[in-house]
């Protein structure tokens, strides 16, 4: 039994599309660069577990509700200035200390996404 290739469709600039190709009609999505809120919750959780200690533990020290703490480690909830001094100082880090990490992240990931980077978060950092 022989297999037979799908009809070839001429493409918007007159180039037929394959099995394997695109159609030029859809847009390709550009890698966009992450919000400041996911790379700060994902350090925050990597702090957290380099201690060894869950939601709760860290929660309880930082006077908020463990809840509260998933949700900024999963970077839906953006947390003022006050609840991420509460959140190092419960991990024992400084606030200096964790806002250098998440530059350095930030500067690594626009390495990847090759794409300008808002000054303003390398701003944050100094």
């Amino acid at each position: 039994m022989t297999q037979t290739a799908p009809p070839q469709r001429p493409g918007r600039d007159g180039v037929p599309e394959g099995p394997g190709t695109p159609p030029t009609s859809t847009p390709t999505p550009t890698r966009r660069e992450p919000l400041l809120r996911h790379m700060l919750g994902e350090r925050l959780r990597h702090l957290r577990h380099l201690r060894g200690e869950t939601l709760d533990q860290t929660a309880r020290r930082a006077g908020i509700s463990p809840q509260y703490l998933s949700e900024i480690e999963r970077g839906v909830k953006e947390p003022s200035s006050e609840m991420i001094a509460a959140i190092t100082g419960a991990l024992d880090v400084t606030l200096v200390d964790l806002v250098a990490a998440v530059a350095d992240r930030l500067v690594v990931v626009r390495d990847t996404t090759r794409q300008p980077t808002c000054q303003a978060a390398f701003a944050l950092a100094a």
